[in-house]
């Protein structure tokens, strides 16, 4: 069957590589979430489980019927009903007759013959199905073998968004029912849906996940329409005037427009059952390989990552130097516990926790409520699974970009991005643009000012920092970074995850935390203030908000030990050594207290300069784990 993205010429190495990655066992369930002509389900039907789904139930209907043809035995019948197709002549001058053919349109899908000939075929096999001659194996047997016998005569370039004005000459052969059997039996259970993946991910239990979504924006209910209406039956009155296209609307995807199939591909792999998960992919689909790795790295194990390289009938590396302008990549990972997955955000903030996430994690005590006191890129909360979620910042413009990110609909907020880059013509490097796109924004009255035209800027700015000056414009540098596909990636993973837990946004002063948020026993503090030994753009008393000096920080350690009195657990983040320089009054307080002590050795911050950073605790950890601990963070660098 003429389809696109059809995978039949390479199934061979497809399954090849799926074999060489999972095991399969008779128990295991493979999931073809886009199934399409169902190549490769079929391929794996004699092995173990199927589950099969598509938008479209012309694709289903193929699917299942090819796969089940082998068992098929027509005993309800009492006869082989491609034989007796194929030996008569008949016709009805019927739906396809008068709406795709010459016969009563002006329509060149179909010649009338055909047409009439396609017309029978379905009302016959639909009489039968409804004297209850046919189980229904059989019914999408013979409705696969229909759509296979449309296809070779059909009058189109392979689609049916259009037909073709001249007579193709296979299309003026008379249609023979076509056998799509190819004689090897479904073994094992094949359960079916015809949904929206995005609906019934997270229903679907499977071992191995298989993706081949659309690569492009063609809308494949556009393209098939007449295959969707043969297999309805329905004879759908309203439809187009020109290609007779039935309303395409309800088979309409997402996956087949530019960033929202991004965000798509984001919420299928957080979701999905599967320990497996294969893509395959087009080298100019919508989606680049970049983004593709960076999003399933997020959602697996990286070292398991792999993105090989398929030309046709053949498939490589994707290091390779092969030259071939077409090609298709098959992408895999094996898929870690939704406990591992570490969330980043698009924020790159100074002092960012995202690298050291895992170790924080493992040494936070369980509580139902959860504060990132000072939030900042919100690395450590956004990865809390704390019921309820607060985060602070005393600079509010920093608020209010890590909440824009929950209130903004994800696909609203790129797109709002994109074209606010397009319309300042921002690249990488080009400092003349980048100046008068920060000079305009500063130069709107706090009313005109949105916030997403305040993340575009910084992502073309020095190190992509967030930095403003006493009157609060913004104020870094033009850099030599830009809105890329990892960018793009933590972007949409951040937001979903973010529109999904109990987040409340809050920006005071530390200090004043309690005349905002009710802090007791239930309740888990996470520290992350400006450091002592390091100098931000945060922390230098220069920029509308607080600095960060001796007396501060002793500020800090008076405010968590009189949360320590009050059995409220904190977890504080500081630099002991930098440059040379230790941080003696951080010693002297830690032992005069007695609190818990976690090395996370050297971390190289944005200048490249390493900082000894430490964890400090005001609870007990085991003493097995904390020494675990130790000797696991000496390692990190």
């Amino acid at each position: 069957m003429r389809y696109l993205g059809n995978k039949d010429s390479l199934i061979t190495t497809i399954k090849q590589i799926i074999l060489s990655k999972a095991d399969i066992l008779p128990d295991t369930v493979f999931f073809d979430a886009f199934c399409g002509t169902g190549s490769v389900a079929n391929a794996f039907k004699d092995t173990c489980g199927t589950v099969i789904n598509d938008n479209l139930n012309c694709a289903t209907t193929y699917t299942y019927g090819r796969m089940v043809a082998a068992t098929c035995t027509f005993d309800l019948l009492g006869f082989n009903p491609i034989n007796y197709f194929n030996s008569n002549d008949e016709v009805i001058e019927g739906f396809f007759y008068k709406t795709y053919s010459p016969g009563g349109s002006s329509r060149m899908y179909l010649s009338e013959h055909n047409a009439g000939r396609v017309d029978y075929f379905r009302q016959t096999i639909e009489n039968w199905n409804n004297m209850k001659k046919l189980t229904k194996q059989e019914y999408c047997y013979l409705l696969a073998c229909l759509i296979e016998s449309v296809s070779l005569v059909s009058n189109t370039a392979g689609v049916y968004g259009a037909f073709l004005k001249k007579w193709d000459e296979r299309a003026l052969k008379n249609i023979q029912f076509m056998d799509v059997s190819d004689e090897v039996h479904a073994n094992h259970q094949i359960q079916v849906y015809t949904d929206k993946l995005e609906n019934i991910i997270k229903e679907v239990a499977c071992d191995i996940l298989y993706l081949d979504p659309p690569y492009t924006q063609n809308q494949y209910g556009t393209q098939y329409h007449l295959l969707e209406t043969l297999i309805l039956n329905d004879e759908p009155e309203k439809i187009s005037n020109v290609t007779g296209s039935r309303s395409t609307r309800k088979m309409r995807s997402d996956w087949s427009k530019i960033y929202k199939v991004h965000i798509l591909l984001d919420k299928i792999l957080a979701e999905t059952t599967a320990k497996h998960i294969f893509m395959s992919y087009n080298n100019a689909g919508d989606m680049s390989k970049e983004y593709i790795e960076s999003i399933m790295k997020r959602y697996g194990i990286e070292e398991t990552f792999e993105c090989i390289k398929i030309p046709y009938k053949k498939y490589e590396n994707w290091k390779s130097q092969n030259t071939n302008t077409h090609f298709e990549y098959l992408f895999y990972i094996e898929k870690k516990s939704l406990e591992e997955v570490i969330y980043e955000s698009p924020l790159n903030y100074i002092g960012s926790k995202a690298k050291v996430i895992p170790y924080i994690r493992e040494n936070l005590q369980s509580t139902s409520k959860f504060i990132d006191v000072f939030g900042g890129g919100f690395n450590v909360g956004i990865n809390s699974n704390a019921d309820k979620i607060y985060y602070n910042d005393i600079n509010f413009i920093v608020k209010e970009l890590i909440a824009s990110f929950k209130h903004y609909d994800t696909y609203e907020y790129i797109t709002y991005v994109i074209k606010f880059i397009e319309k300042q013509q921002l690249e990488k490097g080009n400092k003349e643009n980048y100046l008068a796109a920060r000079n305009y924004y500063n130069s709107l009255p706090e009313s005109k000012k949105d916030i997403r035209m305040l993340f575009a800027i910084i992502l073309y700015s020095y190190q992509q920092q967030i930095r403003f000056n006493s009157n609060y414009g913004f104020n870094n540098t033009a850099g030599v970074r830009w809105f890329n596909d990892c960018i793009l990636a933590k972007l949409i993973s951040f937001s979903r995850i973010i529109k999904e837990k109990d987040v409340t946004f809050i920006s005071t002063d530390y200090i004043k935390l309690r005349e905002q948020v009710k802090l007791d026993e239930n309740m888990f503090l996470y520290l992350d203030p400006p450091y002592k030994l390091t100098t931000g753009s945060y922390n230098d008393g220069k920029r509308g908000f607080k600095g960060w000096d001796d007396q501060l920080e002793q500020e800090l350690f008076d405010f968590i030990d009189e949360m320590t009195k009050s059995n409220i657990p904190c977890m504080l983040s500081y630099v002991l050594e930098h440059k040379g320089i230790t941080n003696t009054a951080l010693e002297d307080w830690i032992n005069r207290n007695d609190y818990t002590y976690i090395p996370l050795g050297d971390i190289i911050g944005i200048s490249g300069q390493p900082r000894k950073e430490i964890l400090i605790l005001n609870y007990d950890l085991q003493r097995d784990t904390q020494i675990h601990n130790q000797k696991e963070y000496a390692k990190i660098c």
